[in-house]
């Protein structure tokens, strides 16, 4: 049983305090790996830290969970907390996650999709991002393309 899941059984649907991380996996044309996620939007590679894990080792985890590829080198943004994290979620779990967003362009391996995870991977510019596209997800692009592209 994975931690929240463990957490969940003891708190039902409460506030639950969630740690995570993103990352803008960029191409060569400077454009950003999206996963399609089960859920029909589109969103970065990312997910949950596990106990004893850094953040930076939770992006480099989930991305290769994700994305089959591989990080070589991580780059710290921002971490985005507050009230406009606080999310309820289709089950009634209501969460409030803390994100610490990272950016990579030097990366390898072939991008596969796991179909566990999400329904596909593509790359798509910085400046025409999929319609149904996450508001934190939109969040987070906006923030890199203002101070770093």
């Amino acid at each position: 049983m994975s931690y929240v899941k463990h957490i969940r059984s003891m708190i039902g649907h409460q506030l639950l305090l969630l740690a995570g991380a993103n990352v803008i996996i960029l191409d060569k044309h400077q454009r950003v790996l999206l996963q399609h996620r089960m859920d029909g939007s589109w969103g970065l590679p990312g997910g949950l830290l596990e106990p004893g894990e850094s953040l930076e080792q939770t992006a480099i985890r989930e991305v290769k969970e994700e994305t089959n590829i591989d990080v070589h080198e991580l780059h710290h943004l921002k971490v985005f907390s507050g009230p406009e994290y606080t999310f309820t979620l289709k089950n009634k779990d209501v969460i409030n996650v803390i994100t610490s967003l990272y950016y990579a362009e030097k990366w390898s391996g072939e991008i596969i999709n796991d179909p566990e995870e999400g329904k596909a991977l593509k790359f798509f510019s910085l400046y025409e991002l999929p319609k149904d596209m996450g508001d934190e997800y939109l969040r987070y692009m906006e923030y890199y393309r203002e101070r770093y592209f």
